[in-house]
């Protein structure tokens, strides 16, 4: 008769699921507080710095911003927007700052509470046991390509946002780009600049000034402390999470990114991607209403400076209103592949969340998970590195240390033995 062995899980106070700077953070303060965890990473850290992003990519925050626990930027440039072997290098040095107890190269399969309290966490290297968890995937990470895609020519060749490299990685002929978002209208310009014949779908993605009235208009938001504001204080409270960032670049030292003036260079701008007919995609009517809309969020931005500028009393250069550079004198509401002469497009419509590993009623009827601040309604179990988890750097390096620390401090607090001081405090301070 065989005798069948189990195999105790190993047991951490906490598992964190993702090896991001945010996962990193969170470490960094777990560390602090010498509890027991583990970071686990499905590939390697900050893996998507590398493998997701085009070769000129940078920065479109000032480097000042930068302020990873422990680890802020050093450099001689502070208002400059590093590149993207500058931005792998500070992540290194982070990385090997906080020196985490880290498994790379294990995807985690399942999370899921157990009755007898903590998780369950089953791993393609074996089963893990936890008081509590930390999900610090991020939340970009199935890229978006409408159905439509499938029914596309062939030999037109489709990439998303992630696998855009530079000009020449596209086959010969012009470029259609599906969107205007911060990596739509970056990669448009960087096809552009690169001499490709662009042909870019808007939406109604907002943009921003890089520079106004003698500073950058990220200096002028943090002065008025729009850094600073919760999600609870936003008027739009947590409909923000769900907003197209603005577009605009560091590239080149930084500047506006104006769809208008690509147009009038002769990039030729749609309205909204809305089908395709055989070889003939077709768009809404919306192309002057996009453009206007960024206009408007453009003015009034900079016109919130101004109020700020005139109510603290503060010298600073003249300020303007933005006056488009050009207009379209017709909506096209169709465009033929082969007339065009289109042989890739790159859709750049964003990514959605994939927890299906994350057995825990936690989730809205979009796959969002609900939570105040990175706390779940289901004990111990919390999430890192959201837009708008708390404030708008909860996703960047300029808010996650104090996410994390935040974090840290929730999880120390439900530690057996804290809970244990909790409940029995008169007795405790008899042994004191």
């Amino acid at each position: 008769m065989s005798k069948t062995t189990t195999t105790t899980p190993q047991h951490h106070g906490v598992i964190v699921v993702g090896g991001g700077q945010a996962g990193l953070s969170v470490s960094h303060y777990l560390q602090q507080r010498r509890i027991d965890h583990l970071v686990i990473e499905k590939s390697q850290p900050m893996h998507s710095w590398r493998t997701q992003r085009w070769d000129a990519f940078c920065l479109v925050t000032p480097n000042w911003q930068c302020k990873l626990p422990g680890w802020e930027y050093q450099g001689n440039d502070p208002h400059g927007f590093m590149k993207k072997d500058e931005i792998l290098a500070y992540l290194e040095g982070f990385k090997q700052h906080v020196n985490a107890p880290l498994m790379e190269g294990v995807a985690v399969k399942r999370v899921a509470p157990r009755r007898q309290g903590g998780f369950e966490v089953s791993t393609s290297a074996g089963e893990f046991t936890a008081d509590q968890v930390v999900v610090a995937s991020g939340g970009y990470h199935q890229p978006i390509i409408p159905r439509m895609a499938e029914r596309l020519p062939p030999d037109v060749v489709q990439i998303h946002s992630e696998q855009y490299r530079n000009p020449q990685a596209l086959p010969e002929g012009a470029v259609l780009v599906v969107g205007c978002g911060q990596s739509g209208a970056q990669i448009a310009e960087d096809l552009h600049l690169g001499g490709r014949k662009v042909f870019l779908a808007t939406g109604n993605a907002p943009r921003c000034a890089r520079f106004y009235r003698g500073k950058d208009v990220v200096d002028w938001l943090a002065d008025m402390g729009y850094y600073e504001k919760s999600v609870n204080e936003h008027p739009l409270r947590e409909g923000v999470r769900d907003n197209t960032n603005h577009y605009v670049t560091g590239r080149d030292g930084g500047r506006d990114i104006d769809l208008r003036k690509f147009a009038s260079e002769g990039m030729e701008l749609f309205g909204l991607l809305k089908g395709l007919d055989g070889e003939v995609l077709q768009f809404e009517g919306d192309l002057a209403d996009n453009l206007d809309h960024a206009d408007r969020i453009y003015n009034g931005i900079n016109a919130s400076i101004d109020q700020f500028i005139a109510a603290s009393g503060i010298e600073a250069p003249p300020g303007e209103v933005y006056k488009p550079l050009w207009q379209p004198t017709e909506e096209r509401l169709s465009l033929d592949l082969r007339a065009a002469g289109i042989t890739s497009i790159v859709w750049c419509i964003g990514f959605q969340p994939d927890f299906s590993w994350l057995d825990a009623p936690v989730f809205n009827g979009k796959g969002h998970p609900g939570h105040v601040r990175g706390v779940t309604a289901v004990p111990g179990l919390y999430f890192i590195g959201l837009p708008w988890l708390h404030t708008w750097g909860s996703g960047r390096f300029s808010g996650v240390a104090r996410d994390a620390l935040f974090l840290a401090q929730q999880i120390e607090a439900r530690r057996p033995e804290a809970a244990a001081r909790a409940e029995k405090p008169e007795e405790m301070s008899l042994l004191s």
